[in-house]
C-alpha cells in the first residue's frame, strides 16, 4: 500500500483524495467526521479527525458570500457570473439568499459531543467572535436538552422536537448541560437570560453539579435587568424545601447582581439626588431589577408556606435607592399580610417598615389609608402623608394658576391677534381647576375618615374619648382636622415641621399603644 513498492498505491490515492475532494468540501469533511467516531482510534492515529475539524472550522470562519461562482457550499444553489439563480444551467433571475454567520449550527449539531467539543475549541482559537461560538451551542443545546424546549405559556408537560432518535438519557443531559456551561463564553449578553433561567432549571431537574449551578446563578446575576418575571418564578425540585418557588435561588442571583452592579460602579445612596432617579443612565438597570423584584415578592407572597425573614430579606436586598416609588413593594407587603392573616401585630408592623410611607403614590396612599390589614400606626402616617401631598399639590396649582393669570396680559400684548395662546391658556385654567377640584374631593373624603378614625378610638377609650383623642393627638404630633387640608393653609412652609412631629410618632410608638388599649 505504500510508494516502496510503486506508484499511485492505495495511500497515495487516499491521501490525494482526502486532500482534493473531502476536504475541500464542507459536507464530505463533515461525513468524514462523523465516520471517525466509530473508529475514533485509528482516525487518530492517521491524523483524519484533527484535519477534518480544522477544514470545517475554517469553512466555519469565511462568510460564505465571498466564496464567489461556482463554489457552492452546504448544498447552496449554482449561480451564474451575474448572481442569479441558474437551474439547468438556464438563469432565472432570482437572486439567492445572502447567507447568515448561523448556516452551519445545524449541521454541526450532529457530531457527537467529544468532537463538537474539539471543533468549538478550534473555533475559539481561529477567532470567531464569540456571539457565534454562544449562538452555536445554543443551538447543539436545545437540540438535545428537552427541557429547554418546552413551550412558553404552556402548563402541559407537551415537548417540542428535539433530535432524530433515542433521546439522551438524565445522565447523557447532564453530562451535557455541565459541557455546555463550560464552553459558554462569560461574557455579559451574549446570550439571552431566558436560555439561562432555561439551562438553570434544567440544571435543578438533572441534579447538577453544585459548581455548574452556581456558576450559571452568576450569569443570571450578570444580566438580571434582561430577565422577565415568567423567568424567575422557578420552583422548587426538591423535596426537602417547603415553599412553592425557589425564593433561595433568587436571593442569590439577586446578590450576584448587586455585586456585580457594585464593581462596574453602580450608583450609590449618597450620589444620586431624587431629581435624577429616573433619568439616570446608571440607574436603569437596577431599577429595573427592584421592579422585576418587587412583582417576584407580588407573585411568591400568596404561598402560607413562605417565612417572613426569606420575604423580608429579599425585599430588603433591593436598595432604597433603586425604587422611585414604593407602590410595588405596598402591593407585595399587602398580598402577604392578606395570605398569612395570623401574623402578630409586632410582624405586621416590622414588615411594614420595608417600604416607605412618604415614596407611596396618592393612589397607593388611598388604598393603605383603608386597608385595615395594616397596623394602625402606619394607617396614621399614610394619613398624614398623603395630606402632606396634597396640601403640596393644591399650592402648586394655585401657584401655577397664580403665574397663568399674570403672564395673560403679556401673552395679549405679544399675539395680538394669536387667538391659539388664548385658548391654550384657557384649557390649561379648565384643567387646573378640575385638578383642584378633585383634589378638595379627597382632601373631603380624607376628612371624614379621620373623623371616622376618631369615633372608633373613643369607643376604645371606654368612657374617655376626649383624653384618649386628645393624647392620640399629642403622641402623633399632629392635628386631623378640616382646617389642615383647607387651601389657604396649603403653603409648603410647614413640612419641616410636620416631618418633625412624624419623628415623634416613631419615638412614642410603645406609648400610642398603651393610650389605645381598653384598660386606658
Amino acid at each position: 500500500m505504500t510508494e516502496e513498492y510503486g506508484d499511485g498505491n492505495l495511500i497515495t490515492q487516499t491521501e490525494t483524495f482526502l486532500n482534493q475532494v473531502v476536504l475541500r468540501n464542507w459536507k464530505d469533511s463533515l461525513k468524514a467526521l462523523q465516520t471517525c467516531d466509530d473508529i475514533l482510534p485509528y482516525a487518530e492515529e492517521l491524523n483524519i479527525t484533527k484535519r477534518c475539524i480544522e477544514s470545517l472550522a475554517v469553512k466555519a470562519s469565511t462568510d460564505p458570500n465571498l466564496f464567489g461562482w461556482p463554489v457552492v457550499e452546504h448544498g447552496g444553489p449554482m449561480q451564474s457570473p451575474g448572481g442569479s439563480v441558474l437551474w439547468n444551467g438556464i438563469s432565472t433571475g432570482a437572486r439567492p439568499k445572502n447567507s447568515t454567520s448561523d448556516w452551519w449550527y445545524e449541521d454541526v449539531s450532529t457530531l457527537s459531543l467529544p468532537l463538537y467539543k474539539r471543533l468549538i475549541d478550534v473555533m475559539e482559537s481561529r477567532g470567531i467572535r464569540q456571539e457565534i461560538i454562544a449562538g452555536s451551542l445554543t443551538f447543539y443545546a436545545k437540540k438535545y436538552l428537552p427541557g429547554l424546549n418546552r413551550r412558553q405559556g404552556d402548563s402541559s408537560t407537551r415537548l417540542a422536537p428535539v433530535a432524530l432518535g433515542a433521546p439522551p438519557s438524565e445522565e447523557e443531559q447532564k453530562l451535557l448541560l455541565e459541557e455546555i456551561d463550560k464552553l459558554l463564553p462569560v461574557q455579559k449578553g451574549l446570550v439571552s437570560a431566558k436560555f439561562l433561567f432555561g439551562l438553570l432549571r434544567t440544571a435543578m431537574i438533572l441534579k447538577a453539579s453544585p459548581s455548574c449551578i452556581s456558576k450559571l446563578e452568576k450569569r443570571i446575576g450578570m444580566q438580571l435587568d434582561q430577565a422577565t418575571l415568567e423567568d424567575l418564578l422557578m420552583p422548587n425540585f426538591s423535596y426537602s424545601m417547603e415553599t412553592l418557588y425557589n425564593v433561595e435561588c433568587v436571593q442569590r442571583i439577586l446578590d450576584h447582581f448587586l455585586a456585580m452592579d457594585q464593581i462596574t460602579g453602580g450608583a450609590s445612596p449618597c450620589s444620586v439626588d431624587d431629581g435624577q432617579l429616573l433619568g439616570s443612565p446608571s440607574l436603569t438597570p437596577i431599577t429595573m431589577v427592584a421592579k422585576l423584584i418587587d412583582g417576584y415578592l407580588a407573585e411568591v407572597a400568596p404561598d402560607v408556606n413562605l417565612k417572613l425573614p426569606k420575604f423580608q430579606k429579599l425585599a430588603a436586598t433591593v436598595p432604597d435607592y433603586a425604587r422611585p416609588l414604593d407602590d410595588g413593594l405596598y402591593r407585595a407587603i399587602d398580598i402577604y399580610l392578606k395570605s398569612h392573616p395570623w401574623l402578630a401585630e409586632s410582624d405586621r408592623e416590622q414588615l411594614c417598615r420595608l417600604m416607605d410611607c412618604q415614596k407611596l403614590s396618592l393612589e397607593a396612599c388611598t388604598h393603605a389609608a383603608q386597608n385595615e390589614r395594616l397596623p394602625l400606626r402606619i394607617i396614621v402616617q399614610v394619613l398624614f402623608f398623603e395630606q402632606l401631598q396634597l396640601r403640596t399639590s393644591i399650592a402648586g396649582c394655585f401657584l401655577v394658576s397664580d403665574n397663568l393669570d399674570g403672564s395673560r396680559p403679556l401673552r395679549s400684548g405679544f399675539a395680538g391677534s394669536n387667538e391659539g395662546g388664548w385658548a391654550s391658556t384657557v384649557r390649561e385654567n379648565q384643567v387646573l381647576k378640575v385638578g383642584m377640584d378633585n383634589m378638595r374631593m379627597r382632601v373631603s373624603e380624607l376628612e371624614k375618615e379621620c373623623s371616622n378614625m376618631k369615633q372608633e378610638i373613643e369607643k376604645l377609650g371606654r368612657g374617655k374619648p376626649s383624653s384618649t383623642w386628645g393624647n392620640v393627638s399629642k403622641k402623633f404630633g399632629f392635628k386631623l382636622k378640616s382646617q389642615m387640608c383647607s387651601a389657604q393653609e396649603g403653603s409648603v412652609s410647614n413640612q419641616n415641621n410636620h416631618s418633625g412631629k412624624l419623628e415623634k410618632v416613631k419615638d412614642r410608638h410603645g406609648k400610642h399603644k398603651n393610650n389605645l388599649s381598653p384598660d386606658g
